[in-house]
């Protein structure tokens, strides 16, 4: 019935969707098994992507040529760049996106996409010898053959979901969990444990009064996240702002002693930095409101996400305290918040290539390895599927450098460092966030993965064309001489000091509050010396001249680093035979076993001193 197949991908989520893509647009046979083909790329939370440091790595991901940026373009209904009032490398961008559209869009990408089969069953085992995983096991009894395995199981892995004294088997609500692999894992050596998360109630959107609320609509330019041409929408949703109050706390806390939370029936740890409301107002008891943020779920439906809302209260707690939020008083509620707990494998058991160390053949990708959030797990699973292709090949590995993407950050944080949280990615994670900024992902990704056969042609003429416009553009500012009588009445206008000789337009812009484009409407001729250029490239061009030191600093950086780098570690290296290293050192190096003496110095635990020794011992 199956033939055999170069890669299996397990899970039809982000990570699912983006591992499936990748493998098979490279040119690997490759099988998509989904408990579900009506929930394929569902956002199972927010109706959402983007954001702080995640719009960074939506835009990675389009650079590569995976399908997220597309797909969140085609469904957009609000969009902002969040961040503006900060220099570049916080720039942001975030979309609201059409639930049901976007997940329509990304179905119809995926059954185009060539070498890329469909099956819906669960996968409740894995095939395995000699240290090998050779396929899948599927509820329905059939053994599937292939090379390689992407595991990117989401919430589903013996899930549970808890709504108050309630709890029932779930890996979303309405959809069964997972079983048998968990204990697979483990019983070949696997170390796993469990996470929580959670989501807030579903509202129609008919019964709030929005004229109680303040609304937040979207810039008035869409930029959107890919950087092919994808149509934007013509008009925009509006999003609105409310508060909750004491009133609303005082009804949240009636029903603590019914949460599974505080009743110790969940295990699981949470977001540090997406908490529940009730443990909002337990952990800041002194915080008399909290914001939330009223998201319409798409264009044609009145169904509303109350995002900062999170919560597994009793449902009539939920009810209560929701008609005391302004705005709400008549609120109808389409179905209550839950939290839900499910297995995850913690990420330091992984290669850099996300293949499992116990395993060959065997990757994770997003929420199994104990990240949170869309963004997170599309950007893993585009790297598990273009390693898992590379694998069957017995091609090299790819592997992204913290200073090359966030991707690459993400993924040495998770195997170097481990996490016991849901991981979130922030601009703060990043040491060299001048570099990776949303605007140069295609500067920075799409030449490496044209070279792998991933970027299309498309892509690549369009990097040319935008790098040898920034260079044009450069060079024009370089040589353009700016008389004070020209500009001295567009600085007073910006309350700007006035020049009193010639200068050099490069040297203008860099003054804080200049603005390129601005600077150019107020000068003709230097309009019309830039007519012809994308806006792309003159926003890129402007962004280098004017932190062109940063920038300089932050490459010198990097390669003071990549020394380390550079230094590999033998994969037999014995760490016990060094004495003079710690007992923590040891045992930590040891099971991590970094790469490299940088990704060593990265682990927790393990200091200076600890790395400098180990170079004594490689005779460094």
């Amino acid at each position: 019935m199956f033939p055999e197949y170069d890669v299996i991908v397990v899970g039809a989520g982000h990570a699912g969707c983006e591992a499936a893509a990748a493998a098979a647009n490279l040119g690997s046979k490759t099988l998509l098994v989904t408990m579900n083909m009506q929930t394929i790329a569902q956002m199972s939370c927010n109706p959402a992507m983007g954001g702080i440091a995640k719009g960074q790595i939506v835009r990675e991901i389009d650079a590569m040529g995976g399908y997220s940026g597309i797909v969140t373009d085609l469904s957009t209904i609000q969009f902002r760049m969040l961040n503006k009032s900060k220099g570049p490398a916080m720039w942001s961008p975030r979309a609201q996106n059409d639930r049901m559209l976007f997940s329509i869009k990304w179905r119809e990408m995926l059954e185009q996409t060539p070498n890329l089969d469909f099956y819906q069953d669960m996968v409740k085992g894995l095939l395995i010898k000699d240290g090998r995983c050779s396929g899948v096991v599927t509820g329905l009894g059939h053994e599937i053959k292939s090379k390689s395995v992407v595991l990117t199981n989401g919430t589903f892995l013996n899930g549970i979901v808890h709504i108050g004294e309630k709890n029932f088997g779930g890996g979303r609500m309405a959809e069964k969990a997972a079983t048998g692999i968990t204990e697979q894992l483990v019983s070949l050596g696997f170390e796993s444990d469990r996470l929580k998360t959670g989501t807030p109630p579903r509202i129609d959107g008919r019964s709030l009064d929005y004229s109680k609320m303040e609304e937040q609509p979207g810039d008035e330019e869409v930029v959107g996240f890919s950087y092919l041409d994808i149509e934007k929408p013509k008009s925009q949703r509006s999003c609105w702002i409310t508060y909750t109050s004491q009133k609303v706390h005082d009804v949240l806390k009636t029903g603590f002693s019914r949460s599974p939370m505080f009743a110790g029936r969940i295990d699981g740890v949470g977001p540090r930095y997406c908490p529940s409301i009730e443990d909002k107002i337990n952990r800041f008891a002194e915080r008399e409101r909290h914001q939330l943020f009223i998201e319409p779920e798409g264009w044609n439906t009145v169904e509303i996400y109350v995002n900062g809302f999170s919560t597994s209260l009793p449902e009539d707690v939920q009810y209560e305290a929701l008609r005391n939020i302004v705005g709400f008083e008549n609120v109808k509620m389409f179905r209550p918040g839950y939290a839900i707990e499910y297995d995850f494998f913690p990420p330091t058991q992984l290669k850099y290539t996300l293949e499992t160390k116990l395993i060959q053949g065997l990757f994770f990708a997003g929420q199994i390895n104990g990240t949170t959030g869309y963004e997170e797990a599309a950007c893993q699973g585009l790297m598990a599927g273009i390693n898992a292709h590379q694998k069957t090949r017995n091609l090299e590995p790819v592997i992204l450098k913290r200073s090359e993407a966030y991707i690459g950050v993400l993924i040495d944080d998770l195997i170097s460092k481990g996490t016991d949280e849901p991981y979130r990615m922030f601009t703060s994670r990043a040491e060299f966030r001048t570099l990776l900024r949303q605007d140069n992902a295609d500067l920075r990704l799409t030449e490496l993965s044209y070279r792998l056969g991933l970027a299309s042609q498309e892509r690549m003429d369009k990097v040319i064309a935008k790098r040898n416009g920034v260079e044009e553009i450069k060079s024009i500012l370089k040589d353009f001489g700016v008389e004070p009588e020209e500009i001295n009445s567009y600085f007073a206008s910006i309350n700007s000091s006035p020049i009193a000789e010639k200068q050099k337009a490069q040297k203008i812009l860099l003054r804080p509050d200049v603005e390129l484009d601005e600077f150019a409407d107020a000068l003709p001729k230097l309009k019309e010396a830039l007519k012809g250029f994308s806006k792309d490239a003159i926003e890129q061009a402007s962004i280098q001249v004017k932190y062109d030191v940063y920038i300089e600093k932050e490459k010198e950086l990097v390669k003071k680093m990549s020394q380390l780098e550079e230094l590999e570690i033998p994969e037999t290296f014995d760490y016990k035979k060094i004495a003079s290293l710690g007992n923590e050192a040891r045992e930590k190096l040891g099971k991590i076993r970094p790469r490299t003496l940088g990704q060593a110095s990265r682990i927790s635990g393990i200091n200076p001193s600890d790395v400098q020794i180990l170079m004594v011992f490689m005779g460094r």
